[in-house]
């Protein structure tokens, strides 16, 4: 009998073909560039200073060097689709614990949180295999009466979504004009349901929004777990619909004197709790504000966990990060096209991509040991998880998927539960270090991604049609900015450190994925060659030294050859992702703008780190949708509130460029040297054209 297939991995034959050809082409036209540099240091016929000349080696080379990063994406994309109705009946499906993070409900609005919440209790799996944990790393009361709201809500929520298959599970995602597809040709008994639930919408969205103006975090706190709904503590007669996962809120023990460690020291809880209650074999990693958009990804993920073939050494199935606010005009790249589309679909093809710390159903055991270790798991368990009784024998029990069951949560089960939340209970233990959520960088999930598969672990990519989880996007500079300062300086610190993929990757993982990795953890460097072209050439212009070749020279096609090259395997990628020209725009600006700007900041804080002037510091995200904000945002209109600092840098670049392309315009008419000037005065130009909506932002307008 034949074995049903539950996966495809199909190969990207056309783009490969094409990514290929560019690269040998690329960089030969690269090498050809170097060499005229090289060849001309000292004896360039123009009198250029020897600094100035090596000052653009150096950003040249630095371009070069990142460029090969790059090339690791593009030399074998692959593309994934699932069969899941080959998946085996309900009652052998393995258990999933869901894991949803919050921290500051000022930062982070409750009732997105709830919708979050509601959405993941909703998913398309047995109920009896499903459990739902809400870690609440503020332990705000507001938190955990709106939990309790959300849970009285959801025992009319989900049996209206199962009955009438609603596919918008987030229920004000569903009321809003993203759920008008869900109406379309409906019954006389389905619109009385709906306004039913609606109604019931209405007041439990009163109910947790008062709450929440009531609350705060609280910093000094024993641990609490509280179990908000349990089937298994009843006598279940209730038929399918009407069943309902488990849901439990956490919010562990934080005192100012202790390291709580951010998100990981949150998740590594988590996978201690569910541990002793319901110890599923897999998670899934919600952010607060993603929530699930497509019922069936569980199912989806299962295709991959469930497959013999793939099973034994995967560790996650990564899903991309698509945002439900993104406007048409997306001028902060908030869409993240090029990671999603091109980045992520590489790395598929490399044994996994990144792990973008939402969105993937993880299997357990990856992060307590090696493929090759499962058999030593609980060699000196103590000594690596802790001296929990309770938990060590979870161990042996959550790789078991056929005796999961969930189990009855006594009072003695909570206060074990609120042991290992404790702030003590890691001391002296392997979590953080060779166990759980790695604690040696802020980007936990990436950085743990990182090292599971220098472990020995793969991970796949699968980007569905319909988007399984929708979260929302940064509308402001501000926020952009800041995001990015955090990413680039914890993966700079990785590159850095005894962790770099340049050493540490190279001897655990193969080459390709290992340069995928490079790229990550050394692109804030961009921010000095783009620094080094954005100062030397405009002064350069200004005072009539010549950087590039003449335009009668051979030498000048290879320096326009690059530059072509780059544009048009950029607008190639962009198109064939099925994005616009507009796209490709928006994105050379961005990249201009977070070169000078957040990558720099990043690149300094490592610095400062090491240096010993700044501590490691989490900086959270507003997800609280400024209305002002968004209408600009919408327009097309850069929002600088907030940001000027972070500007500064891109100011001064703007304010140069627009002088020295003034008054080297005037001496090149003057002088009526075009040919050995006009590789300037197009970057210039360039550089100027980018900038005019940064200008526009800039300028402050005068009040009627």
């Amino acid at each position: 009998m034949a074995r049903v297939s539950l996966n495809a991995c199909k190969l990207e034959l056309p783009r490969t073909i094409i990514n290929r050809i560019h690269i040998i082409f690329h960089f030969i036209a690269i090498l050809s560039l170097l060499y005229y540099r090289a060849l001309n240091i000292f004896s360039n016929d123009k009198s250029v200073p020897i600094f100035l000349w090596g000052l653009m080696a150096i950003a040249e080379i630095m371009f070069t060097f990142l460029w090969i990063f790059t090339q690791a994406f593009r030399w074998r994309p692959v593309a994934r689709t699932v069969f899941p109705e080959n998946l085996p009946a309900d009652a052998e499906l393995p258990g999933v614990d869901v894991f949803i993070c919050t921290a500051d409900p000022t930062k982070e609005p409750t009732i997105e949180v709830m919708n979050t919440v509601l959405s993941a209790m909703a998913l398309d799996y047995p109920s009896d295999k499903l459990s739902v944990y809400l870690s609440d790393d503020g332990g705000a009361a507001s938190t955990l009466c709106a939990i309790k709201e959300a849970c009285l809500f959801a025992k009319s929520w989900l049996p209206f979504c199962r009955e009438y298959d609603i596919k918008t599970r987030c229920p004000e995602a569903y009321f809003s004009k993203f759920g008008d597809d869900e109406r379309v040709l409906r019954s006389d008994d389905f619109k009385a349901d709906e306004a039913k639930i609606k109604s019931a919408y209405e007041v439990f969205k009163m109910n947790v929004e008062k709450a929440a103006s009531e609350g705060s975090a609280v910093h000094d706190r024993s641990a609490y777990v509280e179990v908000i709904h349990d089937d298994n503590s009843k006598d279940r007669k209730s038929d399918d619909n009407n069943k309902m996962p488990l849901l439990v809120y956490v919010a562990r023990e934080k005192r100012p004197t202790r390291p709580h460690r951010f998100k990981a020291g949150a998740l590594n809880a988590l996978l201690r709790v569910s541990g002793i209650m319901s110890n599923a074999p897999y998670i899934i990693v919600l952010d607060c504000d993603m929530y699930c958009n497509d019922p069936a990804s569980a199912r989806q993920a299962m295709c991959f966990h469930l497959d013999p073939q793939m099973s034994r050494d995967l560790s996650y199935v990564q899903y991309p990060q698509i945002f439900y606010n993104v406007s048409q005009n997306d001028i902060y790249d908030g869409q993240a096209r090029a990671a999603y589309k091109t980045r992520y679909q590489g790395m598929d093809g490399q044994r996994g991509t990144v792990c973008a710390g939402t969105g993937y159903y993880l299997n357990k055991k990856a992060l307590y040991c090696s493929p090759s270790q499962e058999d030593k798991i609980l060699y000196e368990a103590d000594v690596k998880f802790g001296s929990s009784m309770e938990f060590l024998a979870s161990l042996i029990s959550s790789t078991n998927v056929d005796t999961f069951e969930m189990k009855k949560l006594s009072k003695a089960v909570i206060e074990e539960a609120e042991t290992l939340a404790s702030c003590d209970y890691e001391k002296g233990t392997q979590w953080g270090k060779e166990i759980g959520y790695s604690y040696d960088c802020l980007l936990e999930s990436t950085f743990t991604g990182y090292r599971l598969h220098n472990k020995g672990w793969r991970s796949v990519y699968l980007y569905p049609k319909r988007p399984c989880f929708l979260g929302c996007t940064t509308i402001d500079m501000k926020d952009a900015l800041v995001q990015l300062i955090k990413w680039s300086s914890g993966l700079l610190q990785v590159g850095l450190s005894k962790f770099s993929p340049m050493t540490y990757g190279l001897s655990n993982m193969t080459v390709l994925q290992s340069l995928c990795y490079g790229y990550f953890t050394f692109m804030p460097l961009f921010s000095v060659p783009c620094l080094i072209y954005g100062i030397i050439s405009p002064l350069c212009f200004l005072t009539g030294i010549p950087l590039f070749p003449e335009v009668s020279s051979s030498w000048f096609a290879v320096f326009a050859g690059v530059y072509m090259s780059s544009l048009i395997q950029h607008l190639y990628e962009v198109v064939s992702s099925g994005s616009s020209i507009r796209t490709w725009w928006n994105e050379q600006r961005i990249f201009l703008i977070k070169s000078v700007t957040a990558l720099l900041f990043g690149s300094l804080d490592v610095l400062m780190k090491w240096l010993g002037i700044t501590k490691a510091s989490f900086r959270l995200t507003n997800k609280a949708v400024d209305q002002e904000k968004l209408e600009k945002y919408m327009k097309g209109k850069f929002d600088f509130s907030g940001a000027k600092m972070f500007m500064i840098p891109l100011t001064l670049l703007v304010i140069l460029n627009t002088l020295c392309f003034i008054g080297g315009m005037k001496r090149v008419i003057t002088m009526r040297n075009w040919g050995e000037m006009f590789g300037q005065a197009f970057l210039c130009s360039f550089i100027l054209v980018l900038s005019l909506p940064i200008l526009q932002g800039l300028i402050p307008k005068r009040n009627k």
